[in-house]
């Protein structure tokens, strides 16, 4: 195990450095200066020429590399215009559009998009997986055909249209479900839960049809597999086949996706967070390609890899506790 995590670890830290040198050279060694990007077009040239000095654009571009990365570690000093600003470490850059280092940005944004997931995977999980497995056990019956009928309906959804229908059912129709909005758990739990509920039920509906085809055809699969047969030769109960042999077996696929699922989400659900007007990670992206906001776009994009490669890794743990037969080497 320990031999395994070490091995992953040395490959994800050189996928991110590959990832973070793509990025900077995308955005920074471009021919036109990214100083007069960010500036904008009505920007004097001695504004321009404060920029670059600030961004050290005027060094070489392995110079500029190195400053970037080590500023992640020890932060750095960014001179904006003859004022001298501290961006802390992990410090991923400064903007100069809203006048801060991007990791304030991130600090803001990153636990709205966190509420938003993890709450929309405990819905679609728990939906999905146990609609699946309910409609394999049952293959072939009514039951089977409206719940996989449902999950086909619901893929077939996209987020901003059953989001919309919904926001106009529920809120400003009935009035059933608050106006989607932000408030830390830490200060209101049951507020925090109640403006994100719509989010939840959004993106929890329309993943969860992934999920009930995923584990509905994984469960079948398993079923007929010949320790399962072995297992009811013994005498055991369907019960006990099912949830202890079967249920393991076939659920480790979905962990696989699960975890890259959630690695995505967490660097930023553009669409959900637009339609509900919720400022997270993707909103800010979004609109910091909108705006020329090259540091913020860096940013969300390390972060978001950051997010994939370690979800790989904790879903490639995973497989040696959930099922006995991996062994990780």
């Amino acid at each position: 195990m320990l031999r395994f995590l070490i091995k992953r670890l040395l490959l994800a830290s050189t996928t991110l450095v590959a990832i973070s040198i793509v990025t900077f050279l995308l955005f920074f060694a471009v021919p036109s200066s990214p100083a007069w990007v960010m500036c904008g077009r009505n920007c004097s040239p001695e504004r321009i020429a404060q920029v670059e000095q600030s961004l050290g654009l005027d060094q070489p571009i392995t110079k500029q590399y190195t400053d970037f990365v080590k500023g992640i570690f020890v932060g750095r000093t960014i001179n904006d215009a003859g004022t001298i600003r501290e961006c802390d470490a992990p410090c991923l850059g400064y903007s100069f559009r809203s006048k801060e280092p991007v990791t304030d940005t991130i600090e803001r944004s990153l636990p709205v998009t966190v509420s938003i997931v993890a709450g929309a995977m405990v819905v679609f999980l728990t939906v999905g997986i146990g609609l699946g497995m309910l409609a394999a056990l049952k293959k072939g019956t009514v039951f089977d055909r409206v719940a996989i009928g449902a999950s086909v309906g619901f893929a077939s959804t996209q987020t901003y249209t059953l989001g919309g229908v919904l926001l106009l059912l529920l809120v400003y129709s009935t009035g059933l479900l608050p106006n989607p909005h932000y408030t830390p758990i830490t200060q209101d739990p049951l507020d925090w839960a109640g403006g994100m509920l719509l989010p939840w039920i959004t993106l929890g509906l329309i993943n969860s049809a992934l999920y009930a085809r995923l584990s509905r055809a994984q469960m079948i699969e398993t079923l007929q597999e010949d320790f399962v047969r072995t297992a009811r030769a013994k005498g055991l109960s369907a019960r006990v086949v099912n949830r202890r042999h079967a249920l393991r077996a076939a659920i480790t696929p979905i962990i696989t996706i699960a975890g890259v699922d959630l690695g995505a989400y967490l660097g930023g659900v553009v669409i959900t967070e637009s339609v509900f007007s919720l400022n997270g990670i993707g909103r800010e992206a979004a609109q910091a390609v909108q705006d020329l906001n090259l540091p913020l776009v860096m940013a969300t994009v390390l972060l978001a890899a950051f997010f994939i490669v370690a979800m790989n890794i904790i879903v490639d743990m995973l497989y040696a506790v959930i099922d006995p037969r991996v062994r990780l080497g």
